[in-house]
């Protein structure tokens, strides 16, 4: 089996790399790196970028994979619905991680790109009603912060820097019955963190979701 990635940053290849040896070993992992498409879906909306997605979906499984995960937030939704067009398994590697920070009530989402704000946004609500956690029928509520100076960093390659300032706004969350990172870049903080809330972040559930899609 193969599965294919979707990337909007080289910074990803490595960190999915060692959770395929950690938790898959033997899978196959094709990465596709395209950070042009998040350049222009930041400013022209996901949408815009939505024939190349397909583009790159088409030509993945033309050399042999069997799934493609996204692992960028801001376009997932649009790789997502590409892929239900195609027939395609192509999953979002946020959805897992939605799916359980639902189930706690209180989410905080923390972002560093404006941009990623709405899709994740619009991903928790998704998996709210396919929970059935319906305001009045429990205190399903989410706050979004974007973290100021953080994109700016990773931009520039200082992914310390990058880490640390995410970690901080982590830490600066007091109600919140869970945290979020809303994208892939943000999962090192948590070992970053001194915070008792409960954080989640989005590569290894959605690794091995993917994985499993790619096994089917």
């Amino acid at each position: 089996m193969s599965l294919a990635l979707l990337h909007t940053s080289p910074v990803h290849v490595p960190v999915f790399d060692a959770l395929r040896d950690a938790d898959h070993p033997g899978l196959d992992l094709r990465h596709l790196v395209r950070q042009d498409l998040l350049d222009r879906a930041g400013v022209l909306g996901p949408e815009a970028v939505e024939g190349d997605v397909e583009a790159v979906v088409t030509g993945a499984v033309a050399d042999g994979a069997t799934a493609v995960l996204c692992t960028c937030s801001t376009i997932g939704g649009v790789a997502e619905a590409v892929g239900a067009r195609l027939g395609v398994p192509v999953l979002r590697v946020d959805r897992p991680m939605a799916a359980a920070a639902v189930r706690a009530g209180r989410v905080t989402v923390l972002a560093a790109l404006h941009a990623t704000l709405e899709p994740t946004g619009a991903l928790l609500a998704q998996e709210a009603e396919r929970a059935g956690e319906r305001a009045g029928e429990r205190a399903f509520e989410v706050r979004s912060v974007l973290v100021d100076g953080a994109w700016e960093r990773f931009e520039t390659g200082d992914h310390d820097g990058y880490l640390d300032l995410v970690a901080a706004a982590v830490d600066a969350v007091t109600e919140a019955d869970v945290i979020v990172l809303a994208q892939a870049s943000m999962a090192g903080a948590v070992t970053r963190t001194a915070t008792r809330i409960p954080v989640l972040s989005s590569p290894r559930p959605g690794l091995d979701a993917a994985a499993a899609a790619a096994a089917r």
